[in-house]
């Protein structure tokens, strides 16, 4: 099954099981019942942010979307061997490829109140660079290569070895600095 088809049908999982119509879970998420649909059945690279207003409206972590067989000891990820990799479009309306790749660091870890994530970040055009925020707090670890955070009104570039912590209500965006690819570990709390 694809990544965007095992995120898509745990939403439909998580809604039905919740009793929710497509129209309910769109209004709840302030989303469309369209981009609903479209993530259910795999017809759409999924952005992060729809995703989080999602995960909230149906009472579950981002992490829920990844997990397969929650365990409630230590969780172990040796080096190159994380299993669950999801692929995010970023923010851009119709995405044809996807600009970010998160590697999971505690998929199936359950109970969790961090997301930490490899994430592999391809340059993307400038206009898809918009700004959006949800509820949490957000830690990013450059690993390689440079990153350009816009936060609220304040740009930041980063390179490796730097890092950033800041609160995910303020308007935000993460974007490759240039043509190159980027690297970055990030940790990320977003409450019920």
């Amino acid at each position: 099954m694809s990544e965007e088809n095992r995120v898509g049908s745990k939403i439909r999982q998580l809604r039905e099981a919740r009793d929710m119509t497509v129209e309910e879970l769109a209004e709840a998420s302030q989303s469309s019942s369209e981009l609903i649909q479209q993530l259910e059945n795999g017809a759409l690279v999924p952005s992060l942010t729809p995703l989080l207003k999602i995960a909230r409206a149906l009472g579950v972590r981002l992490g829920t979307f990844l997990d397969d067989m929650p365990q409630s000891g230590p969780v172990l990820v040796r080096s190159g061997l994380s299993e669950n990799v999801v692929r995010f479009s970023g923010k851009t309306e119709r995405p044809k490829k996807s600009a970010l790749e998160f590697y999971s660091l505690a998929s199936d870890k359950a109970d969790r109140h961090m997301e930490p994530f490899i994430i592999d970040i391809h340059p993307s055009p400038e206009e898809s660079h918009t700004l959006s925020s949800h509820e949490g707090e957000e830690f990013i670890y450059v690993l390689s290569g440079e990153i350009e955070i816009f936060y609220g009104k304040d740009v930041h570039r980063l390179s490796e070895g730097d890092s950033i912590y800041y609160d995910s209500i303020v308007p935000h965006d993460v974007h490759a600095a240039g043509k190159e690819d980027a690297r970055i570990m990030a940790v990320v709390y977003a409450p019920l």
